[in-house]
């Protein structure tokens, strides 16, 4: 067998999302008889020993339609429920290490 067999699925294609003090990491991989699926990692730094913890799903296209069914009816839900506020988070606004719009509010708190 190749080297291929004896990694982690090599990376199709990758999305990295930073969301304040977590970034997403969307990422398409290949089983071994090349049908695609999706890692959704989570990877947040802990403030106590700046260690990254990491928290991640499998997607597998067969649940496709029905995981963004159900993710897009909670996300109608809040949204009609409560007003949802996009901070935006740009390079070169830095806040503890996270980048940060210069236009948030100084009693925010984005520290770990």
């Amino acid at each position: 067998m190749g080297d291929f067999d004896n990694k982690e699925r090599e990376e199709v294609f990758s999305k990295k999302v930073r969301a304040g003090k977590r970034t997403y990491f969307f990422d398409v991989k290949a089983t071994r008889s090349n049908d695609y699926y999706i890692t959704v990692t989570e990877s947040k730094k802990r403030f106590e020993d700046g260690v990254f913890i990491k928290h991640k799903i499998f997607l597998y296209k067969e649940d496709f339609e029905k995981f963004a069914e159900g993710l897009n009816e909670v996300v109608d839900y809040i949204k009609a429920h409560q007003e949802v506020v996009e901070k935006r988070y740009e390079p070169g606004f830095e806040n503890n290490g996270v980048g940060v719009a210069e236009d948030v509010d100084s009693k925010d708190d984005f520290s770990f």
